[in-house]
């Protein structure tokens, strides 16, 4: 469950005001919007990376922004998984330490299941490749891979398919929403890329809210 309400930021040079999303009867959410509407900074904010100057957001019955940092940052780990529209991975680790990395910050141990990722995704031949060595499409994979190893209940994707080519494009998308299904995880994707707008039967345009 995800629900959020009467959020805020403010920045030196203005403030964002978001609408309420309740996500108890939908699995799937899509946010558009123009570059500069708050896609980020309202994902961010769901996510528990950036703290709202106003408003709740509750996860799981618990409202995030109640927990203290080490809670918050462990409950993130446990709860939420982040796809980014650049991967960011520690290059000097081949693949699949870097998604034993992840499953480390919540106290986790289990080399099957990244196997098991990874054979899902095609990509099991490349667990003791370095980072440089992979397509970027590959490693939008692990990335996707990394966002779910911890079975997330919410998987945020930050415009995880705007640097695509089509072909592409609908690969990355049929991937996050199969694995999403597979593990019961709610997926809120935020873009301006136009393609995705009909994708989804739920949406949200950021640009309908500007005052």
């Amino acid at each position: 469950m995800l629900k959020t309400e009467s959020l805020n930021i403010d920045y030196v040079e203005r403030s964002l005001s978001f609408p309420d999303i309740d996500m108890s009867n939908t699995n799937q959410l899509l946010i558009i919007g123009q570059s500069g509407s708050g896609k980020t900074s309202l994902l961010n904010a769901i996510g528990g990376l950036q703290k709202p100057s106003a408003g709740k957001v509750c996860i799981n019955e618990t409202d995030i922004y109640q927990l203290s940092s080490k809670k918050l940052d462990f409950f993130r780990g446990r709860n939420i998984g982040f796809v980014f529209q650049q991967p960011h991975f520690i290059t000097s680790l081949d693949v699949e330490s870097n998604l034993k990395f992840a499953q480390y910050f919540v106290g986790k141990k289990d080399v099957m299941v990244i196997h098991k990722l990874l054979d899902q995704v095609g990509l099991l031949h490349r667990k003791k490749s370095r980072i440089h060595e992979l397509s970027e499409g590959e490693k939008q994979r692990i990335s996707i891979i990394r966002a779910v190893i911890n079975s997330p209940s919410i998987i945020l994707a930050d415009e995880p398919t705007s640097a695509l080519d089509d072909n592409s494009c609908e690969k990355i998308l049929e991937l996050i929403n199969s694995i999403a299904v597979e593990n019961s995880a709610k997926l809120i994707i935020v873009t301006h890329d136009q393609r995705l707008k009909d994708k989804y039967s739920q949406k949200l345009n950021l640009d309908d809210f500007k005052v």
